[in-house]
């Protein structure tokens, strides 16, 4: 009789969408289900979830998935997700609260006073990372602030896939990558006390989960669970790890000193360290990954795809599908024309490998010449000249692997491969965060011998993109550009940003202009 296929599950929560993802023990995927969610934003800067929905997205993948693989045997299940924000559990299991997600602006003010009283610098002190608005630390401080009775409800901090794993297993805990993004020191491994007392946190120690090895099995789903999403009984679910963490495990990426990017919404490049010693900048994020005393220094500048999709309708292309766009990009030749792009089109600036929360995005030597093609490719190459400059100032050498939606697209790839002058590795399979927690699920019952051993089963065929020699040339004098240009142009965002707001207020009163 032929044996069942053996089936792990990974599922990846991101902050619009989640996915279950049904790998079998070749890598192969199985069946993929997708369900989106709502952010909910308001004027006062806030970014919420709703957990509970939030939860029935993953119910609904995961139950989708099982129908479609039918007999197969799952063996094993791992969760990612989302990292940052604040996910708020009372005792009972309920939320205390909507999610604040990573996005979250509503500390912007306090983050001021964070930062001249000392209370940032102590927490980029037993972190490693600089804060932002979108931390635990300081958000939590804005959420008790604007109710009070908030305290009293909270029994413990979950981030979204540890949320997702309580009511899987009922168990609350989290992983060090995690944890390195509220009150872990990440050079320890163990929560900072010299941070709650700098912060006056003390009383929020209690509420933070255990944290627990990356590839320990946290607990199995539970009965009542089990039954209703058709997954077998005493199913282990492994701890896992934040979304951007996995993705490296997901592409290999195991070993001190091997470097990935992410090409998505926003931009992520990171490379691992033997210990935090070895971090290069103080204005990385800096993740402890459990695996001894490695961790991962990334950079995640706000130059994502967005600036594409806003080409793209801006230049009357909306409706047209990606491949099409693309070729009018690809029939240009290298340098767009002489035209630069500043990618900085986030609202937000940018926050990586430098700190500008002013930013905007400009496009430089244009002519009347110029066409709508030169302005289109110009943003590929802007895109690649900013993943460059997070590449060097991480000291990340060799070939670079990358995943995202931005990964497939060939002419990104190919231009990011001549404008870093190293060959550019991207995986031919997507759900890359959902695979990485697959293999550490993986290694966690033992169906491989460890993490690497998970990897080798797990991890699909690649494309290699290679620089070309004269590309190589003629993009090294448009990067040396791009910098000069861009530093020039760095005094006066703040006027800009000031000039939109007042041109904004303008159209927006309705009064006549002249």
């Amino acid at each position: 009789m032929q044996s069942r296929t053996r089936i792990i599950l990974g599922v990846d929560a991101g902050t619009t969408s989640v996915k279950t993802v049904a790998f079998d023990l070749d890598g192969r995927i199985a069946s993929v289900s997708r369900s989106s969610v709502h952010v909910h934003r308001a004027d006062d800067g806030s970014a919420e979830a709703d957990m509970a929905a939030i939860w029935n997205a993953a119910t609904s993948t995961i139950a989708a998935v099982v129908d479609e693989i039918g007999d197969a045997e799952i063996v094993a299940l791992g969760v990612t997700g989302q990292g940052d924000g604040a996910w708020l559990v009372e005792a009972d299991g309920r939320p205390a609260a909507p999610a604040a997600l990573w996005l979250d602006g509503r500390a912007h003010a306090r983050l001021d006073d964070w930062l001249d009283d000392g209370r940032a610098a102590a927490v980029h002190a037993a972190t490693g990372s600089p804060l932002f608005a979108g931390a635990l630390p300081i958000l939590l401080d804005e959420l008790l602030s604007a109710d009070p009775a908030l305290r009293d409800r909270i029994a413990t901090q979950l981030n979204c896939k540890d949320w997702l794993r309580f009511k899987l297993t009922g168990r609350r805990a989290t992983d060090p990558s995690e944890a390195s993004r509220t009150y872990l020191d990440t050079a320890t491994g163990a929560y900072s006390d010299e941070l709650f007392v700098a912060l006056g946190h003390e009383c929020i120690r209690d509420h933070l989960p255990e944290v627990l090895d990356p590839q320990s099995i946290a607990g199995t789903v539970e009965p009542r669970v089990a039954a209703a999403l058709g997954l077998p009984e005493g199913l282990p679910v492994v701890v896992g790890m934040v979304d951007t963490a996995a993705a490296g495990v997901g592409l290999g990426v195991l070993d001190d000193g091997r470097g990935y990017a992410i090409l998505g919404t926003t931009g992520l490049v990171g490379i691992n360290h033997a210990s935090r010693a070895e971090v290069r900048s103080d204005s990385s994020i800096v993740l402890a990954t459990g695996r001894g005393a490695q961790v991962l220094e990334s950079m995640a500048p706000m130059t994502g795809t967005p600036n594409l999709d806003w080409v793209r309708a801006t230049l009357g292309l909306g409706d047209e599908d990606w491949v099409v766009v693309e070729k009018q990009a690809v029939a240009v030749p290298p340098g767009s024309g002489g035209v630069l792009y500043l990618p900085y089109g986030a609202p937000s600036g940018e926050r990586a490998p430098f700190f500008a929360p002013d930013a905007s995005a400009s496009w430089l030597g244009m002519s009347v010449t110029t066409t709508a093609a030169q302005l289109l490719r110009s943003v590929y190459e802007g895109l690649a000249f900013s993943l460059r400059e997070s590449t060097e100032a991480l000291g990340i050498e060799g070939p670079l692997l990358v995943c995202g939606g931005g990964s497939e697209s060939d002419l990104l790839c190919a231009i990011l491969a001549d404008v870093t002058a190293r060959d550019i590795v991207r995986q031919d399979e997507p759900e890359v965060g959902a695979r990485g927690v697959a293999m550490i699920a993986m290694a966690a019952v033992a169906l491989a011998d460890d993490l690497r051993d998970a990897a080798q089963h797990l991890r699909p065929s690649t494309t290699t993109f290679r620089p070309d020699p004269l590309r190589v040339a003629l993009y090294e004098e448009a990067y040396t550009l791009f910098i000069t240009t861009r530093d020039a142009l760095r005094p006066h965002w703040p006027g800009l940003r000031q000039l939109r707001e007042h041109a904004g207020s303008a159209a927006s009163s309705g009064s006549p202009i002249h």
